[in-house]
């Protein structure tokens, strides 16, 4: 019985370790022909690839795992105490009105959690990994701690779960799948080393140079929190788009490159990073 358990475990293992294989190899032959044609003029010299290519896997492979228990028991939980007549009223809603109800409110619940994340001196040792970084390319999308990639990720899906919205259209599970999946292209088009502008749409629907304000170190730093849509940032007062491009990326303090240090280094205390900045709440 173990011995199929494990078998069988090796075999998802093996099929993700080949989805994730052939999901990298299309991003790259999207993405590396256009950021070589739209990167500005002074880039710097590319460092990290594997590194970032490690977090690809490793990303693909955990984050999924360990969120699917909580969100298990959240629906569970929430099944348990909803009237009848709203899980059934949702159930039956459309998914034409249900994704976008769906993407607003993941939105709302990623902004929240992605803030507190530059505002927890806890939560910002796992998220700093992700803005290591003294350059932004597609592929650094993924350069995350899995602590952080859960926390983000269930910062937006926990939401509909609440609201029942993973239970919709007739199709269970259908809506969170189909947020994730738009977020995931979304994201990987935000960090591409392009330099585009969307014009006006640069105020409905997040952009290469909305997102890489994110990134920069910079006094304008710790803004554009939201991964799809700026409204949001505007609406809470964290919006900044000037027209043109940051003129530096990356964090103060000095973190090594390996893998290995990054993902240990927060567990240390000698090894933490400071505070992202001074208006830290001393109770997170």
């Amino acid at each position: 019985m173990r011995l199929g358990y494990t078998a069988m475990t090796l075999s998802t293992f093996l099929i993700d370790t080949v989805r994730l294989t052939i999901w990298l190899m299309i991003l790259a032959l999207a993405f590396a022909p256009i950021e070589r044609l739209f990167a500005p003029k002074n880039q710097t010299k590319r460092k990290g690839l594997l590194a970032d290519i490690g977090y690809f896997y490793l990303n693909g492979l955990t984050p999924a795992l360990i969120m699917a228990t909580p969100l298990a028991l959240l629906s569970a939980m929430m099944r348990a105490i909803t009237p009848d007549a709203y899980t059934n009223a949702i159930a039956a809603a459309p998914l034409w009105l249900t994704i976008p109800t769906g993407l607003l409110v993941a939105e709302l619940g990623s902004y929240f959690i992605h803030r507190w994340c530059h505002h927890s001196r806890y939560l910002w040792q796992f998220h700093a990994v992700h803005h290591t970084p003294d350059h932004i390319d597609w592929l650094v999308n993924t350069r995350a701690h899995p602590i952080d990639i859960v926390i983000t990720r269930l910062g937006g899906l926990a939401p509909l779960y609440v609201l029942g919205l993973d239970k919709t259209g007739g199709q269970a599970g259908m809506v969170p799948v189909i947020i994730t999946l738009i977020g995931t292209f979304w994201s990987f088009l935000v960090h591409a080393n392009v330099q585009w502008r969307f014009g006006w749409l640069e105020q409905v629907i997040a952009s290469p140079a909305f997102h890489h304000w994110h990134h920069t170190n910079d006094e304008h730093r710790d803004r554009n929190f939201a991964a799809t849509f700026p409204l949001i940032d505007r609406l809470f007062g964290t919006l900044h788009l000037p027209d043109h491009y940051p003129p530096v990326y990356g964090i103060d303090e000095p973190v090594k490159p390996t893998i290995h240090d990054q993902l240990v280094r927060p567990f240390m205390p000698a090894g933490r990073l400071g505070a992202r900045h001074d208006e830290i709440d001393q109770s997170s």
